[in-house]
């Protein structure tokens, strides 16, 4: 089975629906920025404020490049801007979790811990610049998408479903 790899703004709750699929299927999940954390031994956050975001991407195209070569029937979730991985297509199925700006941003808004998610992501620091971004990339992550699911007032558990249902 191919992998299949979930993409979209930040905050749209990528981790959130990969950890219901691995509970609603046999796959097991893998987190591109995890994988990061760990490669560098400290935050996204950090490696963005003392190497900048050209290192991190660099950092993005070599797990793209070990997740080609070396993982199979696996689910991906990745950050905000893995989408412009150049071999994404050869990874495996990729599934575009979207969303408008402000669903996405009330969504974080209204998590309990929403201080700490909001701190997590760099550039959702500027909530105007955000909501630029979100424009820029919808179209982008559209484009290199096997599979658009709309996100929007669904239940985690019902965009899994529907996913697995897709992808099957």
């Amino acid at each position: 089975m191919k992998n299949i790899i979930l993409i979209g703004f930040m905050g749209v709750g990528k981790g959130s629906v990969a950890r219901e699929i691995v509970k609603q299927s046999d796959l097991v999940a893998l987190d591109t920025d995890d994988i990061i954390e760990s490669m560098e031994n400290r935050s996204i956050k950090k490696i963005f404020a003392e190497s900048g975001e050209e290192y991190f991407r660099a950092l993005e195209r070599k797990v793209a490049l070990w997740l080609q070569k070396e993982v199979d029937g696996t689910l991906i979730s990745t950050g905000g801007g893995f989408f412009k991985v150049p071999n994404l297509s050869k990874i495996g199925t990729v599934v575009y979790l979207s969303a408008p700006f402000e669903t996405i941003h009330n969504r974080i808004l209204a998590h309990p811990d929403a201080a700490k998610k909001l701190r997590k992501r760099p550039l959702f620091q500027d909530i105007e610049k955000a909501r630029k971004l979100h424009e820029e990339r919808a179209a982008h992550y559209k484009k290199v998408a096997d599979i658009t699911i709309d996100v929007s007032g669904k239940e985690i558990s019902e965009i899994a479903k529907e996913i697995l249902k897709k992808v099957k």
